[in-house]
């Protein structure tokens, strides 16, 4: 099946043949449902402190803060602005050449209130002798459109969201990587005055996002009293899929074997290899003005209170199991807390003798820890929290897509479309264990979900693979806690026109 050049390009990036099989056998056969207990809910999986809990839990973080333990914040940054631009690319490629649809007309109407207008300005002023009042009256749009979107302009058709100007402030404006290294300063401080961000990027725009952190960092070290730590990454060659062609198998272009990123899941490679006791994990368009930073914060130091309180009782646990001197009534308070704290259910446990009963408590325990906010569900297309089973035949917290969900099932269509809650990527992590040693991360992925989609290269339709999701398949097997947190937390920006809502004005 493979040539020798085939070989020498899965040499190079680091993936074996056998996993090219499994990837074309996951094209063959699709990737199984998960099977659901129940949608996670108030009372049942998502916890909602109450007011003397939420003060506890922030002094346990405030107290973490003063250790020594390394604090990161993961941002994934590597996700192209093209789609922000989606209709805006269909205006400049239409037969009309002024603004027809809602949304075109609500873009033009409201212009000045971008806080890339300045540098839009400048750039039509540049390229076309006019600015851009000028040129809306010329009915000139398109114009307008092009050196937005265009090298000759601004570029930010084939920008990453990361780099975009976001917010306009009285004297400057500020992309989402400023926006992040701000909110690290208010939360992920650690008693060293420094905070560590970490954004994985794509290759091709690496060097954009260091020279932005070259300057821009050191304004706001000395305006927040703080010094930072800002690393990069790529994901890596070896976690590319395979794509397909619709027989299944492997797809050519010129006779080479064509490979796709492998979806955020592939990220959890980066997140290995980082040296850090706890991450925040938020995506890179989730970020709001100063003036509404309050409750992002509030709520970012109360999920890292759960997760370090969390994680400090698993370690005592963990701890008392190892000497093996435990009493059965020990055993029966650590079986409750996995139980009925960490809902990962065992309908058997009662049946386990002690010895039997203390192996399976430590496997449960020991594993890498995920506090999860979770928003009230408003109809945001995206993954939610559910109770589902695992291959080992316990329950536990689980966060899906639609798409892992078998919506010819009414039952399971009900669950996903009643669900209370929704998924804002707004994650604390632990990745140590009780012994100070990281976890190996990749051990904790259920390899045996993924999704399949769509796609077309040179006009020939194709299949991608993509990996587990980097907070759904890939944290399948976590210890993971829900947490309620209010819809202002959750702010992004999926189209340029999101830009105009007051979340997002300064």
């Amino acid at each position: 099946m493979f040539t020798p050049d085939d070989k020498n390009l899965l040499q190079s990036k680091g993936i074996t043949e056998k996993q090219i099989h499994e990837q074309l056998e996951h094209f063959r056969q699709g990737f199984p449902y998960l099977q659901l207990e129940a949608a996670a809910s108030v009372g049942r999986g998502i916890m909602t402190p109450n007011e003397k809990e939420s003060e506890a839990f922030l002094s346990a973080w405030e107290a973490y803060k003063q250790t020594n333990r390394k604090i990161v914040k993961f941002v994934p940054a590597s996700g192209a602005a093209s789609r922000m631009f989606k209709n805006m690319f269909a205006f400049f490629n239409a037969s009309y050449d002024t603004p027809q649809t809602d949304f075109e007309k609500d873009f033009f109407a409201h212009i000045h209130y971008f806080a890339f207008f300045k540098d839009l300005n400048e750039a039509c002023l540049k390229n076309d002798q006019k600015d851009i009042d000028t040129l809306i009256q010329d009915g000139q749009y398109k114009e307008v459109v092009a050196n937005m979107l265009e090298k000759k302009g601004l570029n930010y058709g084939s920008l990453p969201k990361g780099l975009l100007k976001f917010h306009q402030y009285d004297e400057n404006s500020r992309t989402p990587l400023e926006e992040h290294l701000v909110e690290g300063a208010l939360y992920a401080k650690g008693n060293d005055n420094c905070v560590h961000v970490h954004f994985t990027v794509s290759p091709e725009h690496k060097e954009l996002f260091m020279n932005l952190v070259k300057e821009k960092a050191p304004v706001y070290a000395k305006e927040y009293h703080v010094t930072y730590d800002i690393t990069f990454s790529i994901q890596k060659p070896s976690t590319d899929t395979i794509a397909a062609d619709m027989n299944n198998e492997p797809f050519r272009t010129d006779g080479k074997l064509l490979f796709r990123p492998g979806g955020h899941g592939s990220l959890i490679e980066n997140l290995n290899d980082l040296d850090a006791d706890v991450v925040f994990i938020k995506n890179i368009d989730n970020v709001v003005p100063d003036r509404l930073k309050g409750d992002t914060v509030d709520y970012k130091n109360l999920i890292a209170g759960v997760l370090v309180s969390m994680q400090a009782k698993i370690f005592n646990y963990l701890n008392l199991l190892e000497t093996g001197k435990y009493e059965h009534s020990q055993l029966q308070e650590i079986a409750h807390f996995v139980q009925h704290v960490i809902c990962c259910r065992k309908q058997d446990i009662s049946q386990l003798e002690d010895t039997e009963l203390a192996i399976y408590l430590k496997k449960k325990l020991n594993r890498p820890i995920r506090v999860c906010g979770m928003v009230k569900n408003v109809g945001e297309p995206g993954g939610g929290p559910f109770l589902a089973y695992n291959q080992d035949g316990t329950v536990s917290l689980q966060i899906l897509e639609s798409t892992q969900i078998d919506m010819n099932d009414p039952v399971k269509k009900a669950m996903f479309e009643k669900g209370t809650h929704f998924n804002p990527v707004d994650l604390v992590c632990g990745i140590k264990n009780y012994k100070g040693e990281h976890f190996n991360l990749p051990d904790f992925v259920d390899v045996t979900t993924g999704f399949i989609s769509s796609k077309s290269k040179d006009g020939r339709e194709l299949k991608a693979l993509e990996r587990p999701g980097l907070w759904n398949g890939a944290m399948s097997d976590w210890n993971t806690f829900f947490v309620e947190v209010p819809l202002s937390t959750f702010n992004p920006v999926k189209t340029v026109n999101d830009l105009l809502r007051l979340q997002h004005q300064a």
